[in-house]
């Protein structure tokens, strides 16, 4: 019998009583994640992302330069299904983060109405 069979009583406690990121957001995601895997190696993917242009930006960056970009975050209530997945550049995919789709906009709106 190994460490986690025999401290099976300490182990989960603390693991439930961590907070999930939003309520009724999935906890762990490993699901979630598992399914994005799946999606990503489906010929729906490979279609979505043929033209190789970020959803946001509209930038041509090739089909390996697209990432899978949740548009409500796994962290924040959203599943790895076909209506809340977009292909997304990088650099889009890094700055929207966690952000829900209005608080990209606000993001948005607030970078186009900065002085440079």
């Amino acid at each position: 019998m190994g460490y986690k069979d025999e401290n099976r009583d300490r182990r989960r406690p603390r693991r439930a009583s961590a907070p999930a990121a939003t309520p009724g957001a999935p906890s762990g995601g490993g699901h979630e994640k598992h399914r994005a895997r799946e999606l990503r190696q489906s010929a729906w993917w490979r279609k979505k992302t043929a033209a190789g242009k970020c959803h946001y930006c509209g930038t041509i960056v090739g089909h390996a330069g697209l990432t899978m970009d949740h548009i409500i975050p796994l962290s924040r209530g959203g599943t790895s299904e076909r209506f809340n997945i977009v292909p997304a550049c990088k650099d889009c995919n890094n700055k929207k983060s966690y952000l829900l789709p209005a608080e990209w906009d606000d993001y948005l709106e607030s970078i186009k109405n900065t002085p440079r």
